[in-house]
């Protein structure tokens, strides 16, 4: 290996430092790597603390908290801290929404400062997410994730499970998911042409999968005899076999032996599975070389399958399935977006002859 890396602390930040011999080649490189920096006290490239260059480095990422100076934290409320990531550990929740819970709270603790977290009471949490909501003008979404961090402390770990039954939560904003005309898909995939960007588009959208399912397909989980793809552990950690599209097996295969994937289908250039960001970054590109003005993300290909399937005629249980959702509810929001069940209604005002 002509390199190595490894987690340091640089001005008080995380960073991850990568060593290697001088190198004109690996210097270009890593410079085209976002938040890169060269550091002459340390005389080492260092780069920014996240989960995609954690797997890009091959580092064993820990779940710690990373406290900011100014937040003022006890030492009681940081060990509250570590038990409630414990818990979350215990449960098997994932790494990222352990991270994102154990960031919530931590934004709670530095509002308490010394005040003791077992000594709230309901009444506190509720002056603190209005708070949230008058002072820090939080989004919805963002005012959902912090009160189901807190209510996970408080139910989960401190056992109280009442606690928040007079705490109202904030009505959650309706939106429609963005989906993306079939000729417009075209225009993307044709505007892709490196092979492993435009296999990454086309499966994504052809077996409706979410930025994190395409980036952890493996090698083992694509059954072309029985024209099936193996789903491991997705949301919600649910297995489930989506169909392979035939229109894509050729393809796959000449990927396949142009880049000799050896674990994930998508690897990236340090080995390890593709990272979330650059497959967004693929799906960006696409959409403005084909000179597509809509705001859509990679998730809009999820959101295009289920609603052309729907359009197509496919029952609504088995889009179900294929999606892997939980609840019916969450796959009937794409009747809202469908051609075949509004857009086709007729007016009754087209009734008359003016």
């Amino acid at each position: 290996m002509t390199w190595s890396a490894q987690i340091i602390t640089h001005r008080n930040q995380k960073r991850i430092a990568v060593y290697f011999k001088k190198d004109a080649n690996l210097i270009v490189r890593i410079k085209k790597l976002s938040g890169a920096k060269w550091s002459n006290t340390l005389k080492v490239w260092h780069l920014p603390y996240c989960a995609e260059y954690l797997q890009r480095f091959k580092i064993e990422a820990t779940i710690a908290p990373t406290y900011n100076p100014n937040h003022q934290i006890s030492e009681e409320n940081k060990k509250a801290l570590e038990r409630y990531i414990e818990t979350l550990q215990l449960k098997g929740y994932s790494p990222n929404t352990i991270r994102t819970y154990q960031n919530e709270l931590i934004q709670f603790l530095s509002i308490l400062k010394k005040y003791s977290i077992n000594n709230c009471n309901p009444e506190k949490v509720r002056s603190y997410m209005l708070y949230c909501i008058k002072e820090l003008r939080l989004s919805e979404n963002t005012l959902h994730s912090r009160l189901n961090a807190l209510k996970f402390y408080f139910e989960k770990v401190k056992g109280e499970e009442r606690f928040f039954i007079e705490i109202p939560r904030p009505k959650k904003q309706s939106k429609l998911p963005k989906v993306i005309h079939q000729e417009d898909l075209k225009k993307m995939f044709e505007q892709a042409k490196n092979i492993k960007h435009n296999t990454i588009l086309k499966l994504s959208y052809g077996l409706g999968l979410r930025v994190s399912e395409i980036i952890n397909l493996k090698i083992t989980d694509i059954d072309s005899k029985n024209m099936q793809v193996f789903i491991e552990q997705a949301k919600g950690k649910k297995d489930r076999y989506v169909n392979l599209p035939e229109s894509i097996l050729t393809q796959l295969r000449i990927y396949f032996v142009q880049y000799k994937p050896t674990k994930y289908l998508f690897e990236g250039q340090y080995g390890g599975k593709y990272s979330a960001r650059s497959a967004q970054q693929i799906f960006r590109n696409a959409l403005k070389t084909a000179g597509i003005n809509k705001i859509a993300s990679f998730h809009s290909l999820r959101h295009s399958y289920a609603t052309h399937l729907l359009e197509n005629g496919t029952d609504i249980r088995f889009i179900q399935d294929l999606l892997g959702h939980k609840d019916i509810k969450t796959t009937l929001i794409y009747t809202n977006v469908s051609d075949r069940s509004l857009k086709k209604i007729k007016s009754p005002l087209d009734n008359f002859d003016f």
